[in-house]
């Protein structure tokens, strides 16, 4: 009995002995297979930690550059703000012109009709000037033709008719007016003049100017102490001859005297002197509406 139970026993002890060698190497081939896997996880997580740190600086780098170009973008962009100004400031500046032109357009299109206004109105004007010229011109040629009839009877050397600047000129010799240093109107003289009268009363709208006018040799009588008193008493005969005698309208005369100042002919021969000792009757047809319309504005 005891003999079993020893032999029992060792046969347990045999058995635990083994049974813990087995459970031991068990535990290593454990042990073993989890270091290897943590060595694997450790490599593997190195790994991953150097592509972590390879991507850190990637994006670090790419950080950099972004910073860079945002640094770059930002100057841009105030460069760009700044030429946004200058142009906004250009285009108020050509907006102001483009007013000020405008103001400028408008005046000068005011100013231009004004202008076009004007020379339509001095245009008009110059058409009524030029009318009234020619109604005068008209007058004073149908007043010359009427003068020349009715002093047809008398020679050349003795008067002349003749149109000059818009007027009608008689012009008298002093051998059909009055003797030698008078001024008293001879018969034959007063017969021209009668002539001339019957017209001028039939022409209403006219200026008489009549003129005294000698040769340059000096006069001195116990009449008249000079040339100019000569000249001018002659025309003032004449005057009261067409005014006394036939009633020619006291209104539309002047009678003035011009001496020897305003010769026709040389003085330095007898028949230049002839030639200039003369009386002239100067008619001009009334331009009162010709001087109004020249006068108005």
């Amino acid at each position: 009995m005891k003999k079993t139970i020893i032999v029992a026993a060792g046969i347990c002890i045999a058995s635990a002995s083994m049974t813990s060698c087995i459970v031991s190497k068990k535990k290593f081939d454990a042990e073993t297979a989890r270091a290897e896997k943590e060595k694997a996880e450790k490599i593997a997580l190195g790994k991953r930690l150097d592509d972590q740190l390879d991507q850190n600086k990637k994006l670090n780098a790419a950080n950099a550059e972004l910073k860079n170009n945002i640094t770059s973008l930002n100057g841009r962009i105030a460069r760009l703000t700044d030429s946004i100004g200058t142009l906004e400031g250009r285009v108020k500046d050509l907006q102001n012109r483009i007013n000020v032109l405008g103001d400028e357009k408008e005046s000068t299109k005011r100013q231009l009709n004004s202008t076009k206004e004007q020379i339509a109105a001095q245009r008009q004007r110059l058409e009524q000037l030029q009318s009234l010229l020619d109604q005068q011109q008209a007058a004073a040629e149908s007043l010359r033709k009427k003068i020349a009839e009715a002093l047809k009877g008398f020679n050349s050397n003795e008067l002349t008719v003749k149109m000059k600047n818009g007027k009608v000129y008689i012009s008298m010799q002093e051998s059909l007016l009055f003797p030698s240093g008078s001024a008293v109107v001879n018969p034959k003289g007063k017969e021209a003049l009668s002539k001339v009268a019957g017209v001028l009363n039939t022409s209403t709208e006219i200026n008489i100017n009549i003129e005294g006018h000698t040769d340059s040799l000096p006069i001195h009588t116990a009449k008249f102490a000079d040339n100019w008193e000569l000249s001018t008493a002659r025309a003032t005969s004449i005057a009261h001859v067409l005014i006394d005698e036939y009633h020619v309208t006291p209104a539309k005369l002047v009678a003035s005297g011009r001496s020897e100042y305003d010769p026709i002919a040389p003085n330095s021969t007898p028949e230049g002197r002839g030639q200039n000792r003369r009386t002239e009757i100067i008619l001009e047809p009334k331009l009162d509406e010709l001087m109004k319309l020249m006068g108005d504005k």
